[in-house]
């Protein structure tokens, strides 16, 4: 496999964004959501669980608690007999009830569209926060989870990123704003799928001849 070489890195990232244009011109979230209340839930559910598992679990959730009022005025207990299939249960219980609670008395049950307010409410980090503005708002924040940090790494975007926040910032520097959004789920399904964790599909992976991880190790 011949390897491309690129003089500067922005000139790699205009290589990287062509080709997912080309390969995958449609990214979207795999949660099943239909507001921007039922993305947050979907989020918080979502953190060291699959998508998969997330999407069993919602519509009952939701027929449960259709909006933020309906799961402020629950329990941790009741909530957790909904989620208690989803990994850290507990924890997501508390963090959902406070969530709720917290959008109703702060921002009258309406889920906020930027990434300050967001990160006000229980359970929700930078990453959800980045998340839900990106998905539900169109805004153009990067959410950096664990696909999107090894395979930046891999492939070469990011250089000794140490952390999330160090990897999402050296992303956004060189991705046009209105292709953030879209940016973020190319790299996920990315490393979803093809660059995966442990066994990376390189036989099968369109990005080899650019990429720091497969020259390496061949």
């Amino acid at each position: 496999m011949f390897k491309i070489y690129f003089k500067m890195l922005e000139d790699k990232f205009r290589y990287i964004i062509s080709y997912f244009e080309e390969n995958m011109p449609v990214a979207e979230s795999e949660l099943n959501y239909e507001n921007p209340y039922q993305l947050i839930v979907a989020v918080i559910l979502s953190a060291q669980c699959t998508d998969k598992r997330v999407n069993m679990t919602t519509p009952a959730f939701f027929k449960r608690f259709p909006d933020a009022i309906a799961l402020s005025q629950s329990s941790v207990e009741e909530i957790y007999s909904f989620i208690k299939s989803i990994s850290y249960p507990n924890n997501k219980s508390k963090n959902l009830l406070g969530m709720a609670k917290t959008l109703v008395t702060d921002f009258n049950g309406v889920v906020p569209d930027n990434v300050e307010d967001l990160q006000k409410l229980p359970g929700v980090g930078r990453k959800t926060a980045n998340v839900v503005a990106s998905v539900a708002f169109n805004k153009p924040a990067m959410a950096v989870d664990t696909h999107v940090f090894r395979v930046s790494a891999r492939i070469g975007l990011t250089q000794k990123a140490k952390n999330p926040l160090e990897t999402e910032r050296q992303l956004i520097r060189y991705i046009p704003e209105n292709i953030i959004p879209k940016a973020h789920h190319w790299l996920i399904l990315h490393g979803r799928y093809v660059c995966k964790a442990r066994k990376p599909d390189c036989e099968n992976c369109g990005l080899t001849s650019i990429c720091d991880y497969y020259a390496e190790k061949s």
